[in-house]
């Protein structure tokens, strides 16, 4: 990011300093949101986050306003608004702030920082190539929305949403190895996306290194007491897509045996509850029938 010249204007984005702040700020904000951008040219955060605030804002087309300060020649503003530290990002609704954040934020998470104040701001390029990616993968077709995760990913290669896509695009397709690839090198590991596709990755390993449908199917009639063989089962279930099948016979497992295979049974219906999301009917149903076998 270049060293910003007060005065100088862009589009939606100005820079601001202490004789401007009350009417490109303030009194602006009045009629648009204004999104202030402190800074200062010898923080080297600053000048990555710069870079994207302004993409976004840009993106926005017209739906918010980006006033850059520096700091060194705005100290005063500095010191009112009680910026501690670079940069700092403030947003400004009817001449009130209302949100902030400090530090260096990804594209989207900037994006969804704004869409907060600004819901008229429209979908971004990459909104738009991640919504065409769902749907294809929802129509299975894993080709064409593997490509268009990548390209999401040529935009924003932190993007936690294309990352688990394009993997699960990858584990569909039967490519574990550049799926667990890409999700090893992935940064943000904790995000329920990532992890969501961690644990696909990690129930197609197992799905195959077991027995088909059917003989397990019979093996677990034949014994009901192999509980080895009932995991087996409920893993090839998970892959057959009868989830509820697949969640009853590790809660058979956690009934009869809690600590079988290091409390495997219940771990395996964690991976589940991850892959489905938290607030699928599955897996409210199925956390309300484990949790009522390990408190009763």
């Amino acid at each position: 990011m270049q060293e910003q010249e007060i005065g100088t204007t862009r589009a939606n984005i100005i820079d601001v300093d202490i004789n401007s702040f009350m009417s490109e700020v303030l009194e602006r904000s009045l009629e648009l949101p204004v999104i202030v951008d402190f800074w200062a040219p010898w923080c080297e955060p600053c000048k990555t986050l710069g870079p994207i605030i302004e993409k976004v804002v840009s993106d926005a087309n017209g739906a918010v306003i980006l006033a850059k300060v520096n700091i060194d020649e705005a100290q005063e503003i500095a010191a009112q608004m009680q910026i501690r530290s670079v940069p700092t990002v403030v947003a400004f609704v009817k001449g009130q702030p209302v949100d902030a954040f400090a530090g260096v934020k990804s594209e989207s998470e900037i994006r969804d920082f704004i869409a907060k104040i600004a819901p008229d701001m429209g979908p971004s390029e990459i909104d738009e190539i991640l919504a065409y990616a769902e749907n294809a993968y929802n129509q299975q077709d894993f080709e064409q929305a593997g490509a268009a995760y990548s390209q999401a990913l040529q935009l924003e290669a932190s993007n936690a949403t294309a990352i688990a896509g394009l993997a699960n695009c990858l584990i569909n397709l039967g490519d574990l190895e550049n799926a667990e690839q890409i999700l090893s090198e992935a940064k943000n590991k904790n995000d329920p996306a990532i992890s969501a596709a961690m644990a696909n990755l990690e129930t197609n390993k197992q799905l195959g290194e077991i027995g088909d449908l059917p003989t397990l199917v019979t093996a677990v009639e034949k014994d009901p007491a192999d509980n080895q063989a009932r995991f087996d089962l409920a893993i090839a279930l998970w892959a057959a897509n009868k989830r509820d099948e697949a969640a009853d016979h590790l809660l058979h497992i956690v009934a009869t045996d809690k600590q079988w295979q290091d409390d495997g049974a219940r771990k395996q219906l964690l991976k589940f509850f991850e892959m489905a999301g938290p607030m699928d009917p599955f897996t409210i149903s199925a956390r309300r029938k484990l949790s009522s076998l390990l408190f009763s």
